[in-house]
């Protein structure tokens, strides 16, 4: 496919969720168990690609050989410019064509933005790092092996805290429009058994980042969606980014559809549901451009002062997301080809799966796919398009 200029969207108006039938629930489930997870992300502005090349011929294969309906990228090179690209169809009844940089659900990245409010409350002066989770939400986090007078802000942010995981993932893709209050999510945590002792292990948690959001929430007086919008959206003007309202089901602006993938090999439209099961942990809509520039925001200092970024990038070993990762307080490293890191996130929901980094000498590169889970190695290939896109 070749590479097309970048389209203006409209305005947002409103946020979004996520629909649709069951094939194959049983792989399918312990697929998307893992989903809100890994992948990283990037940044820039946009300049259409003058002919195929590399990203575009790894966004091709993504589509024919690793059955994904479509692929879109932002990729910002050496050179300082920004290009996009998409492969395959937006649509697999109508065969419409991909929108150029539309809106995806981001899932997972969105704990990049929960832990940058996170960080700047502390620079602020009204969240500790390393105060106990009981500070903010006293006598809530309390259950078998788990006790929130033990469990530090900074243990929810990089994933180890030991508490156990409220997905419940059946239920989401057999209801996948219901409206799930952050207090249900947490008593499904809360009725289960601690997973380790608090700062003794890592291990990827939606639960942390639930909590997260909550004592936001606590200390602001304020929805976790209205601060990430005054103070990271609105603040570096993501146009195109938002966080869902209850009840919003939909993607606002041009989009690709998303699709979920039975173990039969069915694909099934996902693009209408409700993400309030992700929340704080997972619920955003934005573009792969608007995630690149995110990171160049964040790694360039506009959002948090140089203590707090340096703590977002201090990590400990993750190998759960590959060999060589690391986490840091909602941030991921990732070990290049041809040498260095990239820093970011990714994330999958059904429907979508997001691959990126930013590199220090602000080489970037997102890719997102529209199905979920993928055939075979479709992640890794997407990881490899990745790590092409930045080391060429």
């Amino acid at each position: 496919m070749n590479t097309h200029a970048p389209q203006h969207h409209r305005p947002n108006r409103r946020p979004n969720r996520l629909r649709g039938r069951r094939h194959g629930v049983a792989a399918t489930v312990t697929a998307v168990a893992a989903a809100v997870v890994a992948g990283v992300l990037a940044p820039s502005a946009a300049t259409a690609a003058p002919r195929p090349d590399s990203v575009q011929q790894r966004l091709d294969a993504l589509v024919k050989d690793d059955g994904m309906p479509a692929a879109l990228a932002t990729v910002k090179g050496r050179d300082g410019r920004t290009r996009t690209y998409t492969a395959g169809v937006g649509d697999l009844a109508t065969k419409a064509k991909v929108p150029v940089d539309g809106q995806v659900r981001i899932a997972s990245n969105t704990k990049m933005f929960t832990a940058v409010v996170v960080l700047q409350l502390v620079a602020e002066g009204k969240i500790g790092l390393d105060a106990n989770v009981d500070t903010y939400l006293p006598g809530l986090v309390r259950g078998d092996g788990f006790d929130g007078r033990n469990i530090t802000v900074r243990q929810l942010l990089q994933h180890t805290s030991g508490l156990p995981e409220y997905m419940n993932t059946g239920g989401i893709i057999s209801d996948p429009k219901r409206y799930v209050e952050p207090r249900e999510l947490l008593d499904a945590a809360l009725a289960q058994k601690a997973h380790f002792a608090p700062g003794t292990q890592w291990e990827y948690n939606n639960t942390n980042y639930l909590l997260a959001g909550l004592i936001v929430q606590k200390v602001t007086g304020r929805p976790i969606g209205e601060e990430i919008t005054k103070r990271v959206v609105e603040r570096i003007g993501l146009r195109h980014t938002y966080f869902p309202l209850a009840g919003d089901v939909t993607i606002h602006e041009a989009h690709p559809k998303g699709y979920l993938r039975g173990e039969d090999g069915s694909l099934t439209d996902y693009t209408e549901l409700d993400p309030s099961w992700g929340w704080a942990a997972g619920a955003m809509v934005s573009t792969n451009t608007d995630l690149t520039r995110f990171y160049e925001a964040l790694l360039g200092g506009r959002l948090l002062p140089a203590a707090q970024l340096a703590q977002m990038r201090t990590t400990v070993p993750a190998e759960m997301l590959g060999a060589g990762v690391r986490y840091g307080l909602g941030l991921i490293s990732r070990p290049l080809s041809c040498g260095g890191v990239s820093w970011g996130h990714g994330g999958a929901i059904p429907g979508y799966e997001t691959f990126g980094g930013i590199t220090e000498d602000g080489r970037a590169a997102s890719i997102t796919v529209t199905a979920f889970p993928g055939n075979g190695d479709a992640g890794a290939h997407a990881e490899q398009a990745v790590d092409e896109a930045l080391c060429r």
